[in-house]
């Protein structure tokens, strides 16, 4: 019990070996680069794990679709409507973007578009459940792996840590408030919400701290 409530305890992403000093800078260390694709190669390929479940779409894409639901605009658009309003609520909580600010959405999507022609389905729900969860995971990872790196957080996750200093409030907390709030709004405009929503909407903020916690115990010997 001790041990979980140090996880949801965690409030600020941990340094390690492949942290760039900075956030916003010209020449960011090539081992901040390396793991910075490796955690969005992990990523985009949890959304590609997440998409072959068939349960559900992430919160975002659920506040996309009813967006697209209620203006007629195509989904591309909404989700790139989304994103920059999202960068703008990023100037009140002074957050600094960096190199995956920039690369974030064009790695993960072209992962996204190779691997999951690969990728199993199941028709079976407990089966697609577990997939979901398996991808829920790899996601929660790469979120992990690739803030540690310091290089500037993708949209989102630049709104999750940005909401976190003025809150003070667990990463864990904020990640959850943060999706379960997308999802009602989301549903309640049209989107389509499935088990896979709920389930990363409760898990992916436990899970990312779990990562990045069990990332600092293997990795941080200054402790």
């Amino acid at each position: 019990m001790m041990k979980i409530m140090n996880i949801l305890s965690l409030k600020r992403v941990p340094d390690l070996f492949w942290t760039a000093p900075t956030p916003f800078t010209i020449r960011p260390p090539a081992i901040s680069i390396l793991f910075l694709l490796l955690g969005l190669i992990v990523f985009g390929f949890g959304h590609a794990i997440l998409f072959a479940a068939n349960l559900g779409v992430s919160p975002w894409m659920v506040l996309s679709q009813g967006i697209t639901v209620q203006t007629g605009y195509s989904i591309g658009w909404t989700i790139l409507a989304v994103s920059a309003l999202v960068l703008v609520l990023w100037w009140p909580l002074k957050q600094v973007p960096g190199l995956d600010t920039v690369v974030n959405s064009f790695v993960v999507a072209a992962v996204i578009e190779v691997s999951i022609k690969f990728l199993p389905t199941f028709d079976d729900i407990v089966a697609q459940s577990f997939q979901a969860l398996i991808g829920i995971i790899f996601i929660a990872i790469g979120t992990a792996v690739y803030l540690i790196a310091n290089l500037g957080p993708g949209p989102r996750d630049g709104l999750m840590t940005g909401l976190q200093k003025v809150t003070d409030l667990p990463l864990a907390y904020v990640r959850n408030g943060l999706e379960l709030s997308i999802v009602i709004v989301g549903w309640s405009i049209g989107g389509t919400a499935g088990i896979a929503t709920l389930m990363f909407a409760i898990f992916i903020g436990p899970l990312t701290a779990a990562a990045m916690q069990f990332l600092r115990h293997l990795f941080d010997h200054s402790k």
